[in-house]
């Protein structure tokens, strides 16, 4: 499970990270160094201000090292699903800080030697249903001077029903960006120190204290400003855990013996396909998405992706998958971002979540407001990326309804294992399993011929975790915090690992 961009990287070792490369102050601490955390990090240092990152792992471990790295202002069915629910107005906000995102991005790759692929982007019906779709997208697209056209037929070797095209937009290796990054990051003084995970935060407009904790070291800082770029936030503060819906999603790169199709490409109906091709060594290889979840609600996720895999062969004869991966992504309540204050009109602590599977240009967007607000210079358009917003109430059905779904998950899971007592058995290799009285739960599973046991009670807020068969982890269908068979956190709202079981 490990992803085109990651795989031939040699990970930062996590004895090189000691207590004494944590400073005992920061003018403003980042969490997270993926796209958001490390854009804005460099922002902020070109400002001459005092900056630190902290990456729970390693750079890009998370969403950018796990993205299919698409430039693009032609997001699928975005902009007519903020129009529907949002209006023109902040739709058309919404391009505007999407294009200046993809803008200072691709001019920072063309400054420092990063490779971009030119290429149309395309949002397109596979079928019948999903005609209507494309024609709302496109006429969304056109109310707000998106200089998009119809396109009723594509060069394609699978089912092409009309759809959306977009010319010139890109794609890169987003870890090459990150890499450049952090090249001018530690050039301008700034610093960053991988394997350090904050854990808690206490203190307020005065200040702030952090504890941060890694594999071989623990201590506190102090900071004036932090910045949450953690794909979801690690605090509670401002309930974005219950503003967003998190879904996990899956790509694989084929080597294909022939043609490769060149847009990048996206369906508006399911299950959805995404596509693009990727240099790749001398040669090109297929990038192909889909297979979507909800995180730790699907029962069975190898089949959805088995699914996928036979529908790439199906139309690409003869390819041969040559990786496999899947990435985590959060969709708004009210189909807008969430960029800044994590509490209503304090710039203490900032949260940059929502870019519901289009974190290149939402993402730099996000760095760009941001380091505007916290120097003074915010953007116009980031009306439309406003952490707290009256536009919410749009989107109050759909919160209600999310958080039902999160209330019926977590009753599930405390009473289904009653139902296991006395099965002892784990089947196949790579199975895991929750069961137990709701009075001593146990998460079992198997891997590589180890079994792990654990406790199954997420530490955020107590969601019984289960088991995805496909990225071999256990999942919260609460919140998503994700966790390694051993327990491990992976990823957050949570801070901390599932316990040891018995």
């Amino acid at each position: 499970m490990t992803s085109l961009w990651l795989a031939d990287r040699i990970a930062t070792s996590p004895a090189s990270t000691t207590v004494e490369d944590l400073p005992a102050f920061a003018d403003v601490v980042v969490a997270g160094a993926g796209i958001t955390g490390l854009m804005t990090a460099v922002l902020l240092a070109r400002a001459g201000r005092e900056v630190l990152v902290l990456e729970a792992r390693t750079v890009g471990a998370c969403a950018t090292g796990n993205t299919t790295a698409k430039i693009s202002l032609l997001q699928g069915t975005r902009l007519s699903q903020i129009s529907a629910k949002q209006g023109e107005r902040l739709a058309g906000a919404y391009l505007d800080g999407n294009r200046a995102g993809q803008e200072w991005l691709l001019s920072f790759c063309a400054a420092n030697g990063v490779a971009v692929q030119r290429e149309d982007a395309y949002t397109f019906a596979q079928s019948a249903q999903g005609v209507e779709k494309a024609r709302a997208e496109f006429d969304a697209c056109r109310a707000v001077d998106l200089p998009v056209t119809w396109e009723p037929q594509a060069d394609v070797p699978f089912s092409y029903l009309g759809g959306v095209r977009l010319a010139e937009q890109a794609q890169f290796d987003p870890m090459q960006f990150l890499d450049a990054l952090r090249t001018e990051l530690l050039a301008s003084g700034g610093r960053l120190v991988e394997h350090a995970r904050v854990q808690r935060v206490s203190g307020g407009r005065d200040g702030l204290r952090l504890h941060v904790d890694g594999p071989r070291m623990s201590g506190e800082l102090q900071t004036t400003r932090l910045v949450l770029a953690t794909g979801i936030p690690i605090l509670d503060r401002g309930g974005f855990f219950a503003r967003v819906k998190p879904s996990r999603s899956y790509c694989m790169a084929f080597d294909v013996p022939g043609e490769i199709t060149r847009p990048m490409m996206i369906s508006t109906d399911s299950p959805t396909r995404s596509l693009r091709y990727a240099p790749f060594d001398d040669s090109e290889v297929l990038i192909v998405g889909g297979a979507g979840h909800t995180v730790g609600r699907a029962k069975h996720p190898t089949d959805a992706l088995a699914e996928l895999e036979s529908w790439t062969l199906r139309h690409f004869p003869g390819a041969t998958r040559t990786h496999l991966w899947s990435a985590q992504d959060y969709a708004p309540v009210d189909e807008l971002p969430y960029v800044g204050p994590i509490l209503p009109d304090n710039d203490t602590i900032c949260v940059a979540t929502g870019f519901n599977k289009w974190g290149m240009t939402n993402g730099a967007a996000a760095a760009l407001a941001l380091s505007g607000r916290l120097l003074g210079t915010r953007p116009k358009w980031d009306r439309a990326f406003a952490s707290w917003s009256t536009r919410e109430l749009r989107g109050l059905s759909t919160a209600v309804q999310a958080n039902l779904e999160v209330g019926f998950n977590l009753a599930k899971g405390w009473i289904a294992p009653t139902a296991r007592i006395g099965r002892q058995g784990l089947g196949r290799d790579a199975a895991g399993v929750v069961s137990g009285p709701p009075w001593h739960l146990q998460a079992r599973c198997r891997v590589d011929g180890v079994e792990h046991r654990v406790s199954p009670v997420c530490p955020h807020l107590g969601g019984i975790v289960t088991w995805n068969d496909v990225d071999r982890a256990w999942e919260c269908p609460l919140h998503a915090s994700r966790f390694a068979p051993d327990g491990t956190l992976l990823e957050g709202p949570a801070t901390r690992g599932l316990t040891a079981g018995d």
